[in-house]
């Protein structure tokens, strides 16, 4: 045989020993390069460290740093333009509009300064025609507000005008103009002033008044009355009973408040009204009532439940002698019953 043939056992050990050795000295590192080659990181957008045995030695080459930048989705952090925000200001400003410049189409703009005062220029300044009140006092919507601002008359209003307040003035007389084509009036506050004279049809064309009140002045005779008044006030004047027209507040279907109080009445103004729900006459010199002042005697089943106010305290009227006048009414009226 030959001497391949005729190797001992051994000897085959021998070799394969030495193989192993050269396998063995090829470093650690290359050769896990070559076990298992570097991931590529586009093929992994989530970064998925999962599919990596991580140890001390391949760390840096499996999670590269330097490109997670480039892998990682900004898409969700830019800014958005919200709809509605103001442009931001021209970082140049040459480019902003001088004050007093006007662009095409628009009205000129006027300096603080330029703007008309009253009290101002020469002669002092004139309000427009038609609409001084907003200077004169403070308007808020369709609200005028003159209290206490030294008003002698009545002011112009604006025809939009629903509630006016003119209180502590020295308005002395309501003209038959003053409220002339102010249909959206609804409250007309004239209480401590000087009013001593109404014209009779002041208030006549007013459709949506709804609140007259002129306590406090010096009325001798009341005015007629829109039909549309759920309020009357107009205590503390010197109104006796020749100052009310026959049956004033008859057809006053949606009164509900009558204040008449500390005046110089010597009766109850009959009819009242269904829809009235408080009624003051104290202080007058009323002294006598009829039994229909309240209720019909005639018909014994009424019940008239509006009417729960009632107040003639401060007259020389003894109560307890007009008992049928009462039946009808949920409380009896505060007054004298002896």
């Amino acid at each position: 045989p030959s001497a391949r043939s005729r190797m001992s056992p051994l000897g085959w050990l021998a070799v394969a020993s030495l193989c192993l050795g050269s396998l063995c000295a090829v470093p650690a590192k290359e050769r896990r390069k070559a076990e298992k080659p570097k991931a590529d990181p586009s093929l992994y957008g989530n970064l998925d460290l999962g599919n990596y045995d991580l140890t001390l030695d391949n760390y840096g080459e499996i999670l590269d740093l330097s490109n997670y930048e480039e892998l990682y989705d900004y898409g969700d952090l830019v800014p958005k333009i919200e709809v509605g925000t103001l442009a931001p200001l021209p970082k140049d400003p040459k480019t902003l509009p001088e004050l007093g410049e006007a662009t095409a189409g628009s009205p000129k703009l006027q300096p603080p300064s330029a703007i008309p005062t009253p009290g101002h220029g020469e002669g002092g300044f004139h309000a427009p025609p038609g609409l001084p009140s907003c200077l004169l006092c403070l308007c808020l919507g369709s609200s005028v507000y003159c209290d206490d601002s030294e008003l002698e008359k009545v002011p112009v209003l604006s025809p939009d005008t629903a509630y006016l307040y003119a209180r502590f003035n020295r308005i002395g007389t309501v003209g038959a103009g003053d409220f002339a084509g102010l249909e959206q009036l609804k409250r007309i506050d004239l209480s401590s002033n000087s009013i001593a004279w109404a014209h009779a049809a002041a208030f006549r064309g007013l459709p949506r008044l709804q609140e007259l009140l002129l306590a406090q002045n010096r009325l001798t005779a009341l005015p007629e009355l829109p039909r549309s008044l759920v309020r009357l006030d107009v205590s503390l004047n010197r109104i006796g009973s020749a100052g009310l027209s026959h049956e004033a507040f008859r057809d006053l279907k949606q009164l509900q408040f009558l204040h008449l109080s500390d005046n110089q009445l010597d009766f109850i103004p009959v009819p009242l009204p269904e829809s009235l729900r408080s009624l003051h006459l104290q202080n007058n010199n009323i002294q006598t009532m009829h039994e229909d002042t309240f209720c019909d005697s005639q018909e014994l089943g009424q019940i008239r439940r509006a009417l729960e106010d009632i107040r003639l305290d401060g007259n020389p009227i003894n109560l307890s002698l007009f008992p049928n006048a009462f039946f009808c009414l949920p409380r009896l009226p505060t007054g004298r019953f002896s």
